[in-house]
């Protein structure tokens, strides 16, 4: 007889009924059925449980929602019909050593968050007039922020951002403007390069600006062409 066994109480073997506290002590299942296995640290600091299903809000073949629990974890422990050979893992609980990733100190209950082993982030933000969604890396340099109160999106990266795609890439500004501000600046394609404005086009440049082309260059203008300062070279 083990520990576990002092769960079942006189006349009703093998059942426990209700819900207990387990610690996970193993999350390697070995069928990948994302099991796990408990101890309950009240009653034994040894016995382990058989392999508990872990419940969660959507699961299927090859989808669902996966948020197994780490070892150590504090857990919510029920048993199929009372029988504590086939237990179910009902959710995490926080305890006085493993503390929530928001403390709610202002009791406004403004935020969701999914915060990974590593930090990573993932926060829901319902503060009034401010309200925004953030995915955020553990570095905290990378990060997506929603923010609704201006209707903008900021992407910040430490380093490069990186958008790859087969097909095209399609960019279209209702109304509005687009400031690209940088270091230096280079277009290259494969094959043709197109410029085109509706009004205006002006290319300044605060030193040298050259204009170069392998086969031959065209300038056309419906009303000539000027050539300030007075001065033209033609090599």
């Amino acid at each position: 007889m083990n520990g576990i066994n002092l769960l079942m109480p006189n006349g009703r073997d093998h059942h426990f009924y209700g819900v207990t506290v387990g610690v996970v002590t193993n999350n390697q299942d070995p069928e990948n059925l994302g099991r796990v296995k408990v101890k309950f640290p009240w009653l034994s600091a040894e016995d382990e449980s058989d392999w508990a299903r872990v419940l969660t809000p959507m699961a299927g073949n090859d989808r669902g929602i996966y948020f197994l629990p780490e070892v150590d974890d504090e857990v919510l422990v029920a048993f199929e019909q009372g029988d504590i050979n086939f237990p179910y893992i009902l959710g995490a609980l926080w305890n006085g050593k493993d503390k929530p990733p928001v403390q709610n100190e202002d009791g406004s209950n403004n935020q969701r968050v999914i915060k990974s082993r590593s930090g990573h982030l993932i926060i829901l933000d319902d503060t009034e007039k401010g309200e925004k969604i953030i995915i955020q890396d553990t570095t905290g340099n990378n990060k997506i922020e929603f923010d609704s109160s201006t209707n903008t999106i900021n992407i910040q990266a430490d380093k490069n951002i990186i958008i790859k795609n087969q097909e095209e890439t399609f960019l279209k500004i209702m109304n509005g403007d687009i400031l690209i501000e940088c270091k230096n600046f280079s277009i290259k394609t494969q094959q043709n390069y197109q410029l085109e404005a509706g009004a205006n086009c002006k290319i300044k440049a605060q030193a040298k600006y050259e204009l170069e082309a392998q086969s031959g260059l065209g300038i056309k203008c419906a009303a000539g062409v000027k050539v300030n300062d007075g001065s033209l070279e033609v090599m």
